[in-house]
Parts: structure tokens; sequence; C-alpha cells
């Protein structure tokens, strides 16, 4: 928006040659975006010889229609920053974000965290140390509060377009896009009981905001489904723990007498892993124990039987992201974040009591 303007208005004629052009600090009030934004649109005016700056003296129209030289081209990066790259859903997120961005004429720096704090500080770091045109951000153990947050604040005040996928720290003000992961961990739990369960387990890693969101949409069905509540059991786990000892206490709640009938998984990589250790206990899916997750994982339909999932819409997240992040760094006006509603599907891993 400030670039095009400038633009049209020198075109025009409205700013001619050797005419000074207002100060950042008005343009920011006139355009109403930050001193980013404006700097980034004097940048690439300046690399197409329509402006130029004398230093300490100010902006100044350039003669642009003398320039015979053809225009350098700019490297324009977008960061992006996920907890994994190569695994699970990331490989589509990616593919959505990298589309968007390519088709913009920009590339994508790739970094991923493996979900260390310690990593994501130098993943950060690293991504400042580049001439970026903008961030797309998946958080680090995002319900367990952020260590890095000095960084973020740096980014804040830098003005660097900045949004966060998959989950998001409460306590900055930075745009997101993420499933509605409480209205998802209803869904599933709600059509485990529609289909006769009450006794249900739910396993849930914590110290992710889309575990602990989960967990609380888990409970919010039982508080709907009360004269069961009693039967609800949970475990939760973190990323740090010893996933044995975490499989060895399912498998003791799984060779109870009175074990649950269904069991409600983090997501869909986790769920795999109880549907093998539910048939090394001689037990079988869905006859003896229903399995139901979520994202939808690519395996999950190809799976013996088929997994019952909720949609995460992966490609889509992924442009949906880089389209948020151009209408800000475009200095259009700040975007609402974005929260998917759950699609819930059923397959041959759950069926009635």
């Amino acid at each position: 928006m400030v670039k095009q303007d400038l633009k049209e208005k020198i075109l025009s004629g409205f700013y001619t040659f050797n005419d000074k052009l207002p100060t950042e600090s008005s343009m920011m009030k006139t355009y109403q975006v930050s001193r980013y934004t404006i700097r980034r649109a004097i940048s690439d005016l300046e690399a197409e010889h329509y402006i130029f700056t004398i230093q300490g003296g100010g902006m100044f129209v350039d003669d642009w229609q003398k320039q015979q030289e053809p225009q350098t081209f700019e490297q324009k990066q977008i960061g992006v920053i996920t907890t994994h790259i190569a695994d699970y859903i990331f490989p589509n997120i990616i593919t959505g974000i990298d589309r968007f961005v390519s088709g913009e004429g920009y590339s994508v720096l790739i970094s991923n965290t493996q979900n260390d704090p310690e990593k994501e500080r130098a993943s950060i770091k690293k991504m400042l140390d580049n001439n970026l045109s903008g961030l797309i951000i998946e958080p680090t153990q995002s319900a367990l509060g952020d260590p890095n947050k000095d960084l973020f604040e740096q980014i804040k005040t830098s003005g660097l377009p900045t949004i966060f996928i998959n989950s998001h720290y409460a306590d900055l003000d930075f745009p997101y896009i993420e499933m509605n992961d409480v209205s998802a961990g209803k869904v599933v739990t709600d059509a485990l009981f529609n289909l006769g369960h009450e006794q249900i387990l739910g396993i849930f890693k914590i110290d992710d905001g889309q575990g602990v969101h989960r967990m609380n949409g888990y409970v919010k069905s039982y508080q709907e489904h009360s004269k069961f509540s009693y039967l609800s059991e949970i475990v939760m786990y973190q990323t740090s723990d010893n996933m044995h000892s975490v499989f060895t206490k399912i498998e003791r709640i799984l060779r109870r007498e009175d074990h649950p009938t269904a069991i409600v998984c983090y997501n869909d990589q986790l769920a795999i892993k109880i549907i093998d250790l539910i048939r090394s206990l001689k037990m079988r899916v869905p006859e003896d124990i229903s399995v139901i997750a979520f994202d939808n994982y690519q395996l999950s339909q190809y799976l013996s039987p088929k997994l019952s999932t909720v949609e995460h819409p992966k490609e889509k997240m992924g442009r949906d992201a880089a389209k948020m992040l151009f209408d800000i760094m475009n200095g259009d006006h700040q975007p609402e974040s974005i929260k998917y509603d759950p699609q819930l599907i059923l397959r041959e891993s759950t069926a009635n009591k």
C-alpha cells in the first residue's frame, strides 16, 4: 500500500525529480503503519531507482526516467520456524507456505526447534541475522510460558511482521492461526459418548497449547456427561518425559479388568503407537477398545483399521499464514487471528460399545 501509493505519485508527477518526500514519522501517521513498513517501502523504491536518500538530509525523488540500468534483484525471504520439518503434518504446512510465498517472488528460510526452547532461541537469532521480510513461527512448548520472550519483544519493537501457527504465546500480541483445539477435544469425546462409551481414557501432551486445549475439550465433554465423570481418566506427558515410562503406565491401565473401552489420543502419531500397544496385549481395535485422535495425518486412512480423527487443514493453514503475513507486510490493517472449527472424520478405529 505505501510503496504503491508513493510510486503512483512519482509516476503521475505529484512528486517530481529532486522533490523532498515526507519524513518517516509523517508517513507513519498518513498511512497508519509501522516504521518497519515505511522502511521496507522506501528500500524497495530505492532499489527500483524511484527515490534516493541522503543521510541526515531526508528522502528525495530520483531521476527514474533516465535510469538505464536494469533493476537489480532484491533477495526477499520469509522465515519459517516450526517444531519439526520433515515428518508428520509439517511438510504439508510448509508446502502451503512455500507455494504462496514463491508465487509472490519470495523464498523461504526454514528452521526447526524440535520443541526445545533453547533451539527456538537459536532459530530466532538465526532468523534475525538475515534480512527477512516476515516471520512465521510455531511456538515451542507454548503451554509452559516463553523463556524467549525478550527476543519476541525485540521482534515486536523492530516491527518485523510476525505471526504464529498451530498455537500462540498468550502474553504476546501477535496474530495467529490455529485449530479450535478445545472444540476439537470436545467433539471427539462427544463422538465416543454417542457410540455408547462411558469409560474413556484421555492421553494428552501438556507442554504444548494444543494438548492442553484438547484435554480441556475432553473435560468439557465429561462435564456435559456428568453422570459418567467418575469414569474419566487422563494420562499427561511432556516432550522431555521418558516415553517408555509413559507407555508402561498406559499398559497398566489397559491390563486392568475394568480397562477403558475408548481412548482419545493427543494426535494421530501417538494413536498409531497406542494401537500397536493394544494389539501387543492381544486386544483388538475397535472391538475391545476404540481409538480416536487429531490431525488426520496422511497415513491415518491407510492404517488397519483406518483411524478416526479430526481434520487439520495443513496446506490451507500454510497458505492462510503466508497470506496473513503478506497482508501485514503490505501495510494492510492488522488481521484478525483465525481458529479453524473441527471437522470430525469417523473411520474404522471407533465403533459402538
